[in-house]
């Protein structure tokens, strides 16, 4: 497709959605920004008990509803089906909190329609201007996540928890996920990465003075996406996350154990405290290695047997 980025009725159908929660102080000047860039505008309600549904709707947004808080990836998911079945070219995800920046929707979209990329995401890492303004506790949470999902993939993203996202037909179709929560951020780039879908960062600048921001929020979040990142990489590496202490425990038995070794000669002063905790702690240490060799073995095996069913089909 061709045409300016900044006109997306010139390359394709461009669709934006917006989780909303209890925003009534900033959906209306977000809905009203992105309309600048499509008409398509829609927000998925998620249980609000303000008036934010219908200041979204005054300001031209069609609004759908949960009837519960299912949470951000229950949010999203209904934006993939909304978007599926509207069947748009791209899907702009973005935060109706007034972190984001609508303006910034030209730069996402533009990669997928130049063919550069599937799945685009506004990075405030790209460059150090969108860091400028990050409180440090973030910037570290951030940081601490992002390496553990890295290790789990091949793709290399410097800010897995931006929510600033764009998605092709393409990504929307073969993407899923199953969180309904804010862990949903890694969980979409671990399918994404085993689909093979091309993952793209562009620059952004986020705001933090926004009127529901919450440290406890960012940190109650933060440790839920950190635990499912660390599961995620001990399922695609558990000879990483298991054979790796376990060489520290048996490094530390055999130390111990020689320890309480040289102490034989004085037979008056022999304890069997040490040998004994030597020998758990090595034997701990061989079985973590054991159990992460056999995983990952299966896994790889697991693995070639889909592919293989996969090719058959």
């Amino acid at each position: 497709m061709s045409g300016s980025p900044a006109d997306p009725t010139k390359t394709g159908k461009v669709m934006v959605g917006m989780p909303l929660y209890n925003e009534e102080e900033t959906v209306g000047s977000m809905v009203h920004i992105a309309k600048k860039y499509t008409d398509n505008v829609i927000c998925v309600d998620d249980g609000s008990s303000d008036n934010s549904s219908r200041i979204a709707e005054n300001c031209g947004a069609e609004v759908h509803y949960h009837r519960v808080n299912r949470g951000y990836g229950g949010a999203l998911k209904t934006l993939f089906s909304i978007a599926r079945k509207k069947d748009v070219d791209v899907l702009v995800v973005m935060d109706s909190d007034g972190q984001h920046n609508p303006d910034d929707i030209p730069k996402l979209i533009e990669p997928i329609f130049s063919g550069e990329a599937d799945m685009v995401i506004g990075s405030r890492f790209v460059s150090k201007e969108g860091e400028t303004e990050m409180p440090v506790y973030r910037k570290l949470g951030i940081k601490v996540i992002t390496t553990a999902s890295n290790l789990s993939s091949n793709l290399n993203i410097k800010d897995t928890q931006s929510g600033y996202r764009a998605f092709s037909r393409e990504a929307l179709n073969k993407l899923r996920f199953e969180s309904e929560g804010m862990e949903l951020s890694i969980e979409m780039l671990d399918d994404a990465d085993e689909k093979n879908i091309v993952v793209k960062e562009v620059p952004t600048k986020m705001r933090y003075d926004v009127p529901k921001g919450s440290n406890f929020t960012a940190i109650s979040h933060g440790f839920t996406v950190f635990s499912y990142a660390l599961i995620s990489l001990s399922q695609k590496k558990p000879i990483l996350v298991l054979g790796i202490p376990g060489l520290g425990f048996l490094a530390t038995g055999t130390a111990m154990g020689l320890r309480a070794i040289n102490g034989v000669s004085d037979y008056t002063n022999v304890t069997v405290g040490p040998g004994i905790t030597a020998a758990w702690v090595g034997v701990i240490g061989i079985s973590l290695i054991f159990a992460g060799v056999m995983l990952q073995s299966a896994r790889s095996i697991l693995k070639r047997l889909i592919l293989r069913d996969f090719s058959i089909e």
